[in-house]
């Protein structure tokens, strides 16, 4: 058994359901600092939700060095019914060529794959001018707010220079490699409610239907072009998720309707100037209302330059592949890091099971992943 394999399946074992570690970053610590990491300890959050943060950095001593860190996550999801896996979902199991348990490609296997890789490179690169950093979090999957976006505001306080950013999520679709995250759109989500006043339905000139005042408004904002994306981007999209009003009575004129919509927009537009549009539409058509905001994440993008260049050579020696740029899918702790990092790429194991009942993925896959990352540290190593 390969020593990537070997860690992947002992990460497995681990249940470590958000936001719970489990001791992943113990192992982890305890294999980094031989190789001469630094290993300090980031925990943050209440005691009823506490997250686990590790922050681990090796200083090659080479004045100048450029300063290149993996980011991941130990949590997973909720395994869902227990009776509906073929095997424990915390014990690895092997069926058909593939390793099956929760966590197995999001994102235990990535890093297993870049803890060797680092103990690789630095086997035989002991000397090179690349300092090698490791964020890990057990808060990716749900709230992270305690998790990544805590670490990084540390860093930029004691101002510690990030150039690259690996982050080992799930990224290719049919075949290891074919595919690479260059950016991600951001995210943005507004609670709207419209008041209105409540009042018997045969009677509406004592009453104001939110309903009906709303419809212009809602369609309007769903017909707006918020902008046209760009070469990397597609346009922004805005989407209504939920709408709700009335008192379950087929009488009654409801008092206030309430809409939840999500913006997901491209770096071609602002949350601060989605929020200015959003509330000039809904003035013009004279609503009363309360608008929430939540911005889950701000855009980020990475274009080619030194990190995909050597992303893209790493695949293409390891695997044969000309791999493909996209930034499509939902967020990741990228854009957290992509604020004090100017180049971030996303590059991991299949995406075909993540979070799925059998989550598993490709035993054929692992060794050559743990070597694209190898690659990627000795290409930004020359």
């Amino acid at each position: 058994m390969s020593r990537t394999l070997q860690l992947t399946e002992q990460l497995i074992a681990r249940p470590s359901v958000t936001p719970n570690d489990e001791g992943c970053l113990d192992m982890v610590s305890d294999l980094l600092q031989p190789l001469g990491f630094a290993c300090e300890r980031m925990d943050s959050g209440p005691e009823s939700f506490r997250v686990s943060n590790l922050w681990a950095l090796r200083r090659s001593g080479v004045a100048g060095a450029k300063t290149v860190v993996f980011v991941g996550h130990t949590d997973v999801v909720p395994t869902g019914p227990m009776e509906q896996w073929n095997s424990h979902p915390f014990t690895p199991s092997h069926r058909d060529g593939k390793l099956y348990g929760r966590g197995a490609s999001d994102m235990k296997t990535s890093i297993a794959a870049f803890v060797v890789a680092a103990e690789e490179f630095v086997a035989q690169n002991a000397a090179a001018p690349l300092d090698i950093a490791l964020l890990l979090t057990s808060d990716e999957e749900g709230p992270s707010v305690d998790g990544t976006a805590v670490v990084v505001e540390a860093l930029r306080q004691r101002g510690q220079v990030l150039d690259y950013c690996l982050v080992g999520e799930p990224t290719a679709v049919q075949k290891l490699g074919d595919m690479v995250k260059n950016g991600r759109r951001g995210s943005l989500t507004g609670k709207l409610t419209i008041h209105g006043v409540q009042g018997h339905i045969a009677y509406p000139q004592l009453a104001r239907n939110p309903i009906h005042q709303a419809l212009g408004a809602l369609g309007d904002l769903a017909n707006t072009v918020w902008d046209e994306g760009n070469a990397f981007f597609p346009p922004t999209s805005f989407q209504m998720s939920n709408i709700h009003a009335g008192t379950g009575a087929g009488n009654v004129i409801p008092g206030q309707m309430v809409v939840d919509f999500n913006f997901r927009f491209s770096t071609e537009s602002t949350a601060e100037n989605l929020k200015v549009r959003v509330k000039s539409t809904l003035e013009r058509h004279a609503l009363e209302y309360d608008l929430k905001w939540t911005l889950g994440g701000k855009p980020f993008l990475t274009t080619p330059g030194v990190l995909v260049t050597a992303v893209q050579q790493a695949i293409r020696d390891e695997v044969g592949l000309e791999t493909t740029l996209s930034t499509t899918g939902g967020t990741s702790d990228g854009r957290f890091v992509a604020d004090i990092c100017p180049e971030v790429i996303e590059i991991g194991p299949s995406n075909a099971t993540i979070h799925k009942i059998d989550e598993c993925v490709a035993v054929a896959d692992i060794e050559p992943l743990k070597n694209i990352y190898r690659r990627v540290l000795e290409n930004l190593a020359r």
